[in-house]
């Protein structure tokens, strides 16, 4: 029942390097804000391969010991998880593994896919036997049962027959495959070191290890790296682009380049538009920490009114505290954030946020800046309200959770206590980030989560009679 929307995974790959391991440490380090929920590496040196695995962050569980002692080899993938599909457990691991009739194999998964039941029922009817309840473990078999002959040609036969959102690291006694589905609703960037390759989730895991961006692997688009170089090829039918938005909203790290566009930049740019549609007569622009500083300078910028860090983020809040103790329950967010009473008392607060998905931490950070005597609070909502659940790799709560999906602005305004309370609009969003408005027909972007509009078919959830853009009711 956390009131926040929470990252998918995040994925890392590199080939050819004596260090491999630990660059792939180090890249998923740099990924840790797409899952905190556990981590895994797989290494190979030709058919020998390690793997590595633990609960929680990648700091506290891969020293410099267990990478170089554990992890041998050339190349290696890495994920770091929190959980969307299938239960937190150790048997939900990834990179997934397995012994195939081409040799060992194993996938690291950022997304969701839409019709994994149905194909997970199919292939146990047909023999396979399932170890997780992750969905990421049916490509595994579809790979595994396919006619095809070579690896390459087993796995594009696999991709073609699941739906969904996924992005793909696959690592073989040969090098790494890596593949974006056709709509590219995750991000995935190939990177190079000297002669080496690198694969990630978003290219923040290049800077860290020294490595430079090269370019975004296109929609639909499989890339083989092996001793004889890097191969290309866009084995699927050609798709219309629907990049996830909220990526540029909150998921991915502000100085990630993703999709050609700076993560920081565009949430300035979603802020400044902001201010050009909603003004308000007031003292001090706050933002809420992390997420809402970039949407908050942009807004302060672009209205004039002064920047102040009003709001304090501790940075050292553990698992521990996720599920309090009644004794300490009653602190509630001031766990996470306390006022900064100086820049706060008797001015008119404009507070602005990424998002509200149930309003129940909005309310508390509210009230904390009422009783730390702020004359008016107002907020505003760097993203349109979140009315529908994400079936593309964010663990969303269902719709009736959402508290916009059966809420007016009103009624959540007074909900949470402020003054004011304003969204950017959807063609706001757009406007920020590709200086045009929503295409409504054929929209630029993923945007289930504000729209109710699925670009996917959803088969496990409604249906394989889905039509493009039926909604979730």
């Amino acid at each position: 029942m956390l009131d926040e929307l929470h990252e998918e995974c995040g994925i890392f790959a590199i080939y050819g390097s004596p260090d491999a391991a630990v660059n792939t440490a180090l890249g998923l380090h740099a990924l840790q804000h797409r899952g905190q929920e556990a981590a895994g590496i797989v290494s190979m040196s030709g058919e020998n391969y390690s793997v590595h695995f633990a609960d929680g962050l990648v700091a506290d569980n891969f020293t410099a010991a267990d990478v170089v002692k554990k992890l041998e080899g050339n190349s290696a993938i890495g994920h770091v998880r929190y959980s969307t599909a299938g239960k937190k457990t150790a048997r939900n691991f990834q990179p997934i593994y397995a012994e195939l009739s081409l040799g060992f194999l194993a996938l690291a998964h950022n997304g969701n896919l839409t019709n994994a039941v149905k194909l997970r029922k199919n292939l146990i009817n047909r023999g396979a036997i399932f170890h997780s309840t992750m969905d990421t473990e049916v490509i595994i078999h579809l790979i595994a049962l396919s006619q095809k002959a070579t690896l390459q040609e087993k796995i594009i036969d696999a991709a073609a027959q699941i739906e969904g959102a996924f992005s793909l690291v696959i690592i073989h006694k040969d090098g790494i495959i890596a593949l974006r589905d056709p709509y590219g609703v995750r991000p995935l960037s190939l990177g190079r070191l000297g002669d080496t390759y690198v694969v990630a989730s978003e290219s923040c895991a290049f800077d860290i290890i020294g490595a430079k961006f090269e370019r975004d692997i296109a929609h639909g688009e499989l890339i083989s790296i092996t001793s004889e170089g890097i191969k290309s090829c866009q084995p699927f039918d050609k798709k219309p682009s629907k990049f996830c938005i909220f990526e540029y909203v909150y998921f991915s790290r502000p100085d990630s380049l993703i999709e050609g566009k700076n993560v920081y930049e565009m949430r300035k740019n979603i802020g400044i538009e902001l201010a050009h549609e909603i003004k308000i007569d007031a003292d001090v622009v706050v933002p809420i920490p992390d997420s809402g500083v970039p949407a908050a300078i942009g807004y302060a910028m672009q209205s004039g009114i002064p920047f102040e860090l009003g709001i304090i983020r501790n940075h050292y809040v553990g698992r521990t505290f996720i599920e309090p103790t009644d004794k300490i329950r009653h602190f509630g967010v001031k766990l996470k954030h306390n006022a900064n009473i100086s820049v706060i008392k008797g001015k008119r607060v404009i507070l602005v946020d990424d998002s509200i998905v149930r309003g129940t931490t909005s309310k508390k950070i509210v009230q904390m800046i009422r009783d730390a005597g702020a004359k008016e609070v107002h907020m505003l909502i760097a993203s349109p309200p979140t009315i529908s659940p994400c079936f593309y790799g964010v663990d969303t709560p269902d719709k009736k959770d959402l508290i916009a999906s059966h809420m007016s602005c009103d009624e959540i305004k007074n909900m949470i206590g402020v003054d004011y309370l304003g969204y950017i609009s959807i063609n706001g969003l757009y406007r920020a980030i590709t200086n045009s408005k929503r295409n409504d027909e054929n929209p630029q972007y993923c945007d289930a989560c504000f729209s109710d509009q699925y670009p996917i078919r959803l088969t496990d959830k409604i249906g394989e009679a889905t039509p493009l853009f039926d909604t979730i009711k």
